[in-house]
């Protein structure tokens, strides 16, 4: 057994100082100063009554979080698997085009990703602006009326899912446009030799071998849409009548508007078991497919 001198390990010991402080002071503290505030009646800021699983209990009669929770699953079926595949299908037209015309059209794709959420709030809300969005004198051309998205319990939702997609689909482009490049030629080679069509290649090279690059954006994309946040809450505000308040939200307002701090550490502590169990599931279900 290799042994170790005594200034090696104190040298080690002070290198690794620094970390371990900042690691126990902005993650293990705050994470148990949460769960220990999850069963407290307590405000933001301060010190609280301990009423053990209270906020828990109350927590599942909640109508308002179901409800969240409720909106926070529809927008992750609206972006999850539409972004997924949007992101593979321009990956897949971008890749064939010579490398310099690739980085262009990558730029042109991967620049809204890199805008603050402010940014782009405020072009779309410019852009749709029933007053005078652009989007607004396209529709007044078809002789239809005008529609104020953000406030319509029907477009609020669906509108918002489009922006996130518009805005995080550069990232996901990257990732399979470094996928694709990873499979053979000669695989595509062999198989135009064989009379495979564009489909059959599709079918039984790329989306074999293109599989684990899915999943892990499927994985990615499931994990930040479930924390979906400012963008829901700058052009919505949770509105109207609720139909776009998601989990994060609920825990903002109670957290910083109705000053409940151990209510909204409960919510937050649930959200982030049910994107945990989630993610695990998820995860085992794709590496069955992928084995």
């Amino acid at each position: 057994m290799m042994k170790y001198k005594r200034e090696e390990i104190v040298y080690a010991l002070v290198l690794i100082a620094p970390f371990i402080l900042a690691y126990t002071l902005f993650l293990i503290y705050p994470t148990i100063y949460q769960i220990t505030l999850s069963f407290q009646k307590a405000p933001l800021v301060g010190t609280g009554e301990w009423i053990g699983l209270e906020n828990y209990s109350k927590l599942i009669n909640d109508k308002l979080f179901w409800k969240a929770l409720s909106n926070t699953g529809v927008f992750v079926l609206w972006t999850v698997v539409p972004n997924t595949l949007l992101g593979l299908m321009f990956a897949m037209m971008v890749i064939r085009h010579r490398p310099i015309f690739q980085a262009v059209i990558l730029a042109c794709f991967f620049i809204p990703h890199i805008l603050p959420v402010t940014v782009v709030t405020e072009m779309w809300t410019w852009l749709l602006s029933k007053q005078f969005g652009i989007i607004q004198e396209i529709l007044d051309a078809f002789d239809t009326k005008r529609i104020n998205f953000f406030t319509s319990r029907y477009w609020a939702m669906p509108m918002v899912a489009f922006i996130t997609i518009w805005w995080t689909i550069g990232f996901n482009i990257v990732l399979f446009i470094a996928g694709l490049r990873n499979i053979n030629p000669e695989i595509y080679e062999a198989s135009e030799m064989e009379g495979a069509s564009r489909i059959k290649q599709f079918r039984y090279i790329t989306w074999p071998l293109i599989w684990p690059v899915t999943a892990l954006v499927l994985t990615l994309q499931l994990i930040f849409q479930m924390k979906i946040f400012d963008q829901m809450y700058l052009l919505t505000g949770g509105g109207p009548f609720n139909s776009t308040l998601v989990v994060l939200q609920l825990v903002y307002n109670k957290a910083f508007q109705n000053n409940d701090g151990g209510y909204a550490a409960a919510i937050s502590l649930v959200l982030f078991g049910i994107i945990l169990m989630t993610s695990i599931l998820q995860y085992q279900v794709l590496k069955k497919q992928e084995d």
